[in-house]
Protein backbone atom coordinates (compact mmCIF):
# COMPACT_ATOMS: atom_id res chain seq x y z
CA UNK A 1 0.00 0.00 0.00
CA UNK A 2 2.92 2.60 1.09
CA UNK A 3 4.66 1.14 -2.63
CA UNK A 4 1.51 2.34 -4.36
CA UNK A 5 1.31 5.87 -2.46
CA UNK A 6 4.28 6.85 -3.33
CA UNK A 7 3.93 6.31 -6.96
CA UNK A 8 1.13 7.44 -6.84
CA UNK A 9 2.43 10.56 -5.60
CA UNK A 10 5.68 10.82 -7.34
CA UNK A 11 3.65 10.60 -10.92
CA UNK A 12 1.17 13.68 -9.30
CA UNK A 13 4.72 15.48 -8.66
CA UNK A 14 6.32 14.60 -11.84
CA UNK A 15 3.04 16.11 -13.63
CA UNK A 16 2.89 18.95 -11.79
CA UNK A 17 6.44 20.14 -11.79
CA UNK A 18 5.96 21.81 -15.56
CA UNK A 19 6.55 25.05 -16.08
CA UNK A 20 2.49 25.60 -16.45
CA UNK A 21 2.31 25.02 -12.54
CA UNK A 22 5.48 26.47 -11.71
CA UNK A 23 5.39 28.68 -8.21
CA UNK A 24 2.04 26.95 -7.16
CA UNK A 25 1.37 24.60 -3.89
CA UNK A 26 0.49 21.13 -3.99
CA UNK A 27 -3.17 21.92 -3.18
CA UNK A 28 -3.51 24.35 -5.76
CA UNK A 29 -1.91 22.01 -8.10
CA UNK A 30 -4.33 19.18 -6.90
CA UNK A 31 -7.56 21.82 -7.33
CA UNK A 32 -6.74 22.25 -10.67
CA UNK A 33 -5.90 18.84 -11.86
CA UNK A 34 -9.56 17.80 -10.20
CA UNK A 35 -11.36 20.58 -11.33
CA UNK A 36 -10.20 19.51 -14.75
CA UNK A 37 -11.28 16.14 -14.50
CA UNK A 38 -15.08 16.69 -12.74
CA UNK A 39 -15.76 19.66 -15.56
CA UNK A 40 -14.62 17.13 -18.46
CA UNK A 41 -16.79 14.41 -17.21
CA UNK A 42 -19.70 17.00 -16.70
CA UNK A 43 -19.41 17.91 -19.95
CA UNK A 44 -18.99 14.12 -21.30
CA UNK A 45 -22.71 13.57 -22.42
CA UNK A 46 -22.38 15.52 -25.34
CA UNK A 47 -19.86 13.82 -26.86
CA UNK A 48 -22.08 10.77 -26.04
CA UNK A 49 -25.30 12.43 -27.65
CA UNK A 50 -23.17 13.05 -30.68
CA UNK A 51 -22.32 9.32 -30.70
CA UNK A 52 -25.88 8.00 -29.63
CA UNK A 53 -26.74 6.47 -33.18
CA UNK A 54 -23.61 3.60 -32.32
CA UNK A 55 -24.64 0.68 -30.23
CA UNK A 56 -23.23 0.99 -26.69
CA UNK A 57 -21.13 -1.50 -26.95
CA UNK A 58 -19.43 -0.40 -30.20
CA UNK A 59 -18.83 2.93 -28.06
CA UNK A 60 -17.57 1.26 -24.92
CA UNK A 61 -15.08 -1.27 -27.02
CA UNK A 62 -13.79 1.94 -28.70
CA UNK A 63 -13.27 3.42 -25.76
CA UNK A 64 -11.09 1.15 -23.89
CA UNK A 65 -9.43 0.20 -27.08
CA UNK A 66 -8.31 3.44 -28.07
CA UNK A 67 -7.26 4.69 -24.36
CA UNK A 68 -4.67 1.93 -23.85
CA UNK A 69 -2.25 3.70 -26.18
CA UNK A 70 -2.72 7.25 -24.13
CA UNK A 71 -2.26 5.87 -20.55
CA UNK A 72 0.28 3.69 -22.02
CA UNK A 73 2.45 6.57 -23.70
CA UNK A 74 1.65 7.90 -20.35
CA UNK A 75 3.34 5.30 -18.47
CA UNK A 76 6.69 5.31 -20.88
CA UNK A 77 6.99 8.93 -20.67
CA UNK A 78 7.36 8.36 -16.59
CA UNK A 79 9.30 5.44 -16.69
CA UNK A 80 6.48 3.23 -15.01
CA UNK A 81 6.07 0.50 -17.53
CA UNK A 82 7.69 -1.99 -15.40
CA UNK A 83 4.83 -2.03 -12.75
CA UNK A 84 2.72 -3.62 -15.87
CA UNK A 85 5.15 -6.34 -16.07
CA UNK A 86 4.87 -6.78 -12.14
CA UNK A 87 1.03 -6.85 -12.36
CA UNK A 88 1.05 -9.40 -15.35
CA UNK A 89 2.93 -11.82 -13.59
CA UNK A 90 1.25 -11.41 -9.76
CA UNK A 91 -1.89 -13.54 -10.08
CA UNK A 92 -3.52 -11.89 -7.42
CA UNK A 93 -3.09 -8.70 -8.55
CA UNK A 94 -4.59 -9.67 -11.91
CA UNK A 95 -7.14 -11.16 -10.45
CA UNK A 96 -8.18 -8.26 -8.78
CA UNK A 97 -7.83 -5.91 -12.41
CA UNK A 98 -9.90 -8.03 -13.52
CA UNK A 99 -12.46 -7.67 -11.23
CA UNK A 100 -12.26 -3.68 -11.23
CA UNK A 101 -12.13 -3.90 -15.01
CA UNK A 102 -15.38 -5.35 -15.23
CA UNK A 103 -16.98 -3.01 -13.03
CA UNK A 104 -15.89 -0.37 -14.74
CA UNK A 105 -16.89 -2.04 -17.96
CA UNK A 106 -20.52 -2.26 -16.39
CA UNK A 107 -20.63 1.26 -15.32
CA UNK A 108 -19.53 2.93 -18.55
CA UNK A 109 -21.91 0.86 -20.84
CA UNK A 110 -24.49 1.87 -18.45
CA UNK A 111 -23.47 5.30 -18.87
CA UNK A 112 -23.54 5.22 -22.81
CA UNK A 113 -26.29 3.26 -22.97
CA UNK A 114 -28.68 6.33 -20.72
CA UNK A 115 -27.62 8.80 -22.36
CA UNK A 116 -28.27 7.60 -25.60
CA UNK A 117 -31.63 6.75 -24.69
CA UNK A 118 -32.54 10.44 -23.01
CA UNK A 119 -31.91 9.36 -19.33
CA UNK A 120 -29.53 11.37 -18.12
CA UNK A 121 -31.23 12.89 -15.85
CA UNK A 122 -30.92 9.21 -13.93
CA UNK A 123 -27.29 9.01 -14.66
CA UNK A 124 -27.07 12.34 -12.37
CA UNK A 125 -28.74 10.60 -9.65
CA UNK A 126 -26.84 8.10 -9.64
CA UNK A 127 -24.01 9.71 -9.25
CA UNK A 128 -25.49 12.13 -6.45
CA UNK A 129 -25.73 8.62 -4.88
CA UNK A 130 -22.52 6.90 -5.36
CA UNK A 131 -21.25 9.01 -2.10
CA UNK A 132 -23.70 7.26 0.22
CA UNK A 133 -23.15 3.97 -1.42
CA UNK A 134 -19.72 4.44 -0.43
CA UNK A 135 -20.78 4.47 3.43
CA UNK A 136 -22.81 1.84 3.34
CA UNK A 137 -20.14 -0.67 1.68
CA UNK A 138 -18.10 0.46 4.28
CA UNK A 139 -20.61 -0.44 7.08
CA UNK A 140 -21.08 -3.67 5.13
CA UNK A 141 -18.06 -4.74 4.08
CA UNK A 142 -15.33 -3.16 6.50
CA UNK A 143 -17.63 -3.09 10.19
CA UNK A 144 -17.42 1.05 9.42
CA UNK A 145 -19.97 2.89 12.23
CA UNK A 146 -21.90 5.07 10.61
CA UNK A 147 -22.26 8.72 12.17
CA UNK A 148 -25.73 9.82 12.87
CA UNK A 149 -25.41 12.13 10.19
CA UNK A 150 -24.61 9.62 7.59
CA UNK A 151 -27.92 7.23 9.03
CA UNK A 152 -29.90 10.56 8.52
CA UNK A 153 -28.55 11.31 4.79
CA UNK A 154 -28.55 7.26 3.83
CA UNK A 155 -32.40 6.98 5.14
CA UNK A 156 -33.00 10.19 3.15
CA UNK A 157 -31.32 8.80 -0.31
CA UNK A 158 -33.34 5.14 0.35
CA UNK A 159 -36.54 7.28 0.83
CA UNK A 160 -36.02 9.14 -2.27
CA UNK A 161 -35.26 5.59 -4.13
CA UNK A 162 -38.65 4.29 -2.54
CA UNK A 163 -40.59 7.42 -3.62
CA UNK A 164 -39.29 7.34 -7.66
CA UNK A 165 -39.88 3.40 -7.19
CA UNK A 166 -43.00 3.73 -6.46
CA UNK A 167 -43.84 6.67 -8.72
CA UNK A 168 -42.58 4.84 -11.97
CA UNK A 169 -43.36 1.15 -11.11
CA UNK A 170 -40.27 0.16 -10.40
CA UNK A 171 -36.88 0.36 -8.97
CA UNK A 172 -34.46 3.46 -10.90
CA UNK A 173 -32.44 0.39 -12.43
CA UNK A 174 -30.19 3.05 -14.18
CA UNK A 175 -29.11 5.29 -11.07
CA UNK A 176 -28.55 2.07 -9.10
CA UNK A 177 -26.24 0.22 -11.07
CA UNK A 178 -24.34 3.33 -11.76
CA UNK A 179 -23.95 4.14 -8.42
CA UNK A 180 -23.49 0.32 -7.12
CA UNK A 181 -21.24 -0.47 -9.79
CA UNK A 182 -18.86 2.61 -9.14
CA UNK A 183 -18.83 2.50 -5.85
CA UNK A 184 -17.68 -0.86 -6.14
CA UNK A 185 -15.07 -0.35 -8.24
CA UNK A 186 -13.70 2.09 -6.05
CA UNK A 187 -13.71 0.05 -2.77
CA UNK A 188 -12.21 -2.91 -5.19
CA UNK A 189 -9.94 -0.75 -6.59
CA UNK A 190 -8.80 0.69 -3.38
CA UNK A 191 -7.19 -3.47 -3.10
CA UNK A 192 -5.68 -2.84 -6.41
CA UNK A 193 -1.72 -2.70 -4.69
CA UNK A 194 -0.42 -0.58 -7.71
CA UNK A 195 -0.42 3.37 -8.97
CA UNK A 196 -3.70 5.19 -10.20
CA UNK A 197 -2.68 5.55 -13.84
CA UNK A 198 -0.64 1.94 -13.50
CA UNK A 199 -4.36 0.42 -12.52
CA UNK A 200 -6.13 2.38 -15.33
CA UNK A 201 -3.37 1.20 -17.92
CA UNK A 202 -3.73 -2.42 -16.64
CA UNK A 203 -7.48 -2.13 -16.80
CA UNK A 204 -7.61 -1.43 -20.01
CA UNK A 205 -5.10 -3.66 -21.56
CA UNK A 206 -6.95 -6.81 -19.94
CA UNK A 207 -10.30 -5.38 -21.60
CA UNK A 208 -8.61 -4.80 -24.70
CA UNK A 209 -8.23 -7.86 -25.71
CA UNK A 210 -12.30 -8.71 -25.72
CA UNK A 211 -13.07 -5.52 -26.88
CA UNK A 212 -10.54 -5.75 -29.83
CA UNK A 213 -12.65 -8.99 -30.50
CA UNK A 214 -16.03 -7.34 -30.48
CA UNK A 215 -14.74 -4.63 -32.69
CA UNK A 216 -13.61 -7.11 -35.05
CA UNK A 217 -16.60 -9.12 -35.32
CA UNK A 218 -18.54 -5.93 -35.82
CA UNK A 219 -16.43 -5.73 -39.04
CA UNK A 220 -16.81 -9.28 -40.12
CA UNK A 221 -21.03 -8.96 -39.96
CA UNK A 222 -20.06 -5.39 -42.07
CA UNK A 223 -22.06 -3.56 -38.68
CA UNK A 224 -19.10 -1.44 -37.82
CA UNK A 225 -19.74 2.01 -37.39
CA UNK A 226 -15.84 2.91 -37.88
CA UNK A 227 -15.56 1.20 -41.24
CA UNK A 228 -19.22 1.15 -42.27
CA UNK A 229 -20.44 3.99 -40.49
CA UNK A 230 -20.38 8.20 -41.24
CA UNK A 231 -17.49 9.65 -42.47
CA UNK A 232 -17.25 11.53 -38.76
CA UNK A 233 -17.80 8.22 -36.77
CA UNK A 234 -14.34 7.19 -37.14
CA UNK A 235 -13.33 10.36 -35.78
CA UNK A 236 -15.89 10.16 -32.76
CA UNK A 237 -14.57 6.58 -32.18
CA UNK A 238 -11.02 7.76 -31.93
CA UNK A 239 -11.70 10.56 -29.77
CA UNK A 240 -13.62 8.06 -27.48
CA UNK A 241 -9.83 7.44 -26.22
CA UNK A 242 -9.33 10.91 -24.92
CA UNK A 243 -12.83 11.58 -23.05
CA UNK A 244 -12.14 8.65 -21.09
CA UNK A 245 -8.43 8.77 -20.51
CA UNK A 246 -7.86 11.95 -20.01
CA UNK A 247 -10.56 13.07 -16.93
CA UNK A 248 -9.75 9.52 -15.27
CA UNK A 249 -5.64 10.45 -15.42
CA UNK A 250 -6.44 14.09 -14.14
CA UNK A 251 -8.61 12.87 -11.24
CA UNK A 252 -6.19 10.12 -10.04
CA UNK A 253 -3.14 13.52 -9.90
CA UNK A 254 -6.11 15.36 -8.28
CA UNK A 255 -6.84 13.30 -5.66
CA UNK A 256 -3.39 12.54 -4.72
CA UNK A 257 -2.59 16.32 -4.11
CA UNK A 258 -5.73 17.22 -2.19
CA UNK A 259 -7.18 16.35 1.20
CA UNK A 260 -9.99 13.95 1.23
CA UNK A 261 -12.04 16.02 2.57
CA UNK A 262 -11.31 18.53 -0.58
CA UNK A 263 -11.78 15.71 -3.16
CA UNK A 264 -14.98 14.35 -1.99
CA UNK A 265 -17.04 18.36 -2.20
CA UNK A 266 -15.64 18.46 -5.50
CA UNK A 267 -17.24 15.28 -6.54
CA UNK A 268 -20.66 16.90 -6.88
CA UNK A 269 -19.37 19.19 -9.95
CA UNK A 270 -19.87 16.67 -12.52
CA UNK A 271 -23.78 15.46 -11.77
CA UNK A 272 -24.37 19.24 -11.26
CA UNK A 273 -23.68 19.65 -14.79
CA UNK A 274 -24.92 16.73 -16.14
CA UNK A 275 -27.86 17.37 -14.48
CA UNK A 276 -28.55 20.84 -16.00
CA UNK A 277 -27.18 19.91 -19.32
CA UNK A 278 -30.64 16.63 -19.13
CA UNK A 279 -32.92 19.61 -18.06
CA UNK A 280 -31.65 22.73 -20.11
CA UNK A 281 -30.22 21.72 -23.05
CA UNK A 282 -31.24 17.82 -24.00
CA UNK A 283 -34.61 19.08 -22.52
CA UNK A 284 -35.41 15.64 -20.68
CA UNK A 285 -38.68 15.89 -18.50
CA UNK A 286 -38.46 15.83 -15.12
CA UNK A 287 -41.55 15.98 -13.14
CA UNK A 288 -42.70 17.01 -9.77
CA UNK A 289 -42.21 13.62 -8.14
CA UNK A 290 -38.57 13.66 -9.31
CA UNK A 291 -38.04 17.03 -8.47
CA UNK A 292 -38.84 15.82 -4.84
CA UNK A 293 -36.59 13.07 -4.75
CA UNK A 294 -33.57 14.94 -5.88
CA UNK A 295 -34.40 17.13 -3.26
CA UNK A 296 -34.15 14.53 -0.72
CA UNK A 297 -30.76 13.48 -2.23
CA UNK A 298 -29.74 16.98 -2.07
CA UNK A 299 -30.89 17.24 1.46
CA UNK A 300 -28.98 13.79 2.02
CA UNK A 301 -25.77 15.04 0.43
CA UNK A 302 -25.52 18.40 2.77
CA UNK A 303 -26.04 16.38 5.64
CA UNK A 304 -23.13 14.00 4.47
CA UNK A 305 -21.02 16.67 3.40
CA UNK A 306 -21.81 18.60 6.65
CA UNK A 307 -20.33 15.84 8.49
CA UNK A 308 -17.35 15.23 6.79
CA UNK A 309 -15.89 18.22 7.16
CA UNK A 310 -17.24 18.75 10.48
CA UNK A 311 -15.01 15.07 11.17
CA UNK A 312 -11.91 16.11 8.82
CA UNK A 313 -12.25 19.62 11.78
CA UNK A 314 -12.16 17.55 14.53
CA UNK A 315 -9.27 15.08 13.42
CA UNK A 316 -7.19 18.49 12.40
CA UNK A 317 -8.04 20.05 16.12
CA UNK A 318 -6.97 16.76 17.52
CA UNK A 319 -3.84 16.78 16.01
CA UNK A 320 -2.78 21.03 16.65
CA UNK A 321 -3.58 19.71 20.26
CA UNK A 322 -1.40 17.10 20.64
CA UNK A 323 1.63 18.61 19.44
Amino acid sequence: MTERTDSNRAVAETLATSNAFAGLSDGKKGFIFALCAYLLWGILPFYLKSVAHIPALEVVAHRIVWSVPIAAALLWWLGLLGDLKVAFTTPRMLAMAILTASLITINWGTYVWAIANDHTVDTALGYYINPLVNVVLGRLFLSERLTKAQMIAVALAACAVILLTVWSGGLPWISLILAFSFGLYGFFRKTLPIGAIQGFTLEVLILSIPSLGFIAWTMTQNTSHFTNGQPNDVSLLLFAGLATAVPLIFYALGAKLLRYTTIGLMQYIAPTIVFFIAIFVFGEPFSHVQLIAFVLIWSALAIYTWSMVYEAQKVKSAIAHNR
